[in-house]
């Protein structure tokens, strides 16, 4: 069964948000049209819209995460879900349940979507599988695979700033090997229509199947960031490296960490970003990721609409212009 179908029903609505690979650029501009609704939800004196009320969001995370499931649960909140966040090294699969017998009574419980996030690749699909048919499954990041509503909301960031995909030249620089972010940013920045993606890392960092999705590959970072409109940095993954890929942080930091020197060779008016969380002197330097050309803590901010986004249109809810308070 391909990825795309099993995240879509019988009549094509989203049922599941496993990845963006196989979706049509309508279905991410939906999604990214939506969020916009919901982009100052956050600065009313009420905090919340009505539309899942009655609705019940369970977050599953078997790999730690501060950011991401925060965000998911505010994005719920303001939706006015009900949310049940389950500790997973208390839980029942810690005393040797299996994890679907725990799936199976969460379902008894008539929840209506479970946000996962585990450190083994397609463990969001594995569950999306096997779950009964009115519960949705939302992607929170599996292993090296995906996480597509941070790839959502980077591409929302970036169209805030940037609107016209089809004229962007977009770097990703790091640590593409064990990224999932990256993979899911480059199938969003693809289906919207960007025309150049770059890699920019050590060998030892980037994957060979990089060049098969059309990115081009650099590994001298002054050349891969010449004329670029947006500069993506990406954390150094060292709990899922096997073995020793660099010769040290420092010596990292000095050939591919971003400087205000090297972002001077970008376009005057390109866009900084980082999925998080960062690591200051190593993959970027302070002046940087505070700097006018900085739009990471929007892009945490912009996390909250597009996981509202991403939520109603998976529930099938979407937004019709202004909404009342809950």
């Amino acid at each position: 069964m391909k990825r795309q179908d099993i995240q879509c029903d019988s009549q094509g609505q989203l049922r599941h948000f496993l990845t963006i690979e196989g979706h049509k650029r309508e279905t991410l501009t939906q999604i990214l049209d939506t969020a916009e609704n919901f982009v100052t939800v956050g600065n009313q004196p009420v905090k919340k819209v009505p539309l899942l009320r009655g609705k019940t969001i369970v977050n599953l995370f078997f790999e730690s995460s501060t950011r991401t499931r925060t965000t998911f649960e505010l994005a719920a909140k303001r939706l006015s879900a009900d949310v049940l966040n389950v500790n997973i090294s208390t839980s029942s699969t810690s005393k040797g349940e299996s994890l679907l017998d725990m799936l199976h009574n969460l379902e008894a419980m008539h929840c209506d979507m479970f946000v996962v996030r585990h450190e083994q690749s397609g463990a969001a699909h594995f569950i999306a599988q096997h779950v009964v048919p009115h519960i949705s499954i939302i992607n929170a990041g599996d292993g090296r695979h995906a996480h597509p509503t941070q790839a959502m909301l980077d591409v929302f960031t970036i169209r805030k700033h940037k609107p016209d995909f089809t004229a962007l030249r977009v770097a990703i620089v790091g640590d593409l090997m064990h990224s999932r972010v990256a993979r899911s940013q480059i199938h969003a920045l693809n289906t919207l229509g960007v025309p150049e993606i770059r890699a920019i890392g050590p060998c030892t960092l980037i994957p060979p199947y990089l060049e098969q999705m059309g990115v081009h590959v650099y590994h001298d970072v002054r050349e891969g960031l010449k004329d670029v409109d947006v500069v993506i940095m990406l954390r150094l993954q060292r709990e899922r490296m096997d073995g020793a890929l660099l010769p040290s942080e420092l010596e990292y930091f000095q050939t591919y960490g971003l400087t205000q020197e090297k972002l001077a060779l970008a376009k005057p008016d390109a866009i900084v970003m980082h999925p998080g969380p960062i690591n200051r002197g190593v993959e970027i330097e302070s002046s940087v990721a505070d700097g006018p050309q900085s739009v990471i803590l929007e892009q945490v901010s912009n996390g909250i609409a597009v996981r509202m986004a991403v939520m109603s249109v998976v529930l099938g809810r979407k937004p019709s212009g202004e909404e009342g308070e809950a």
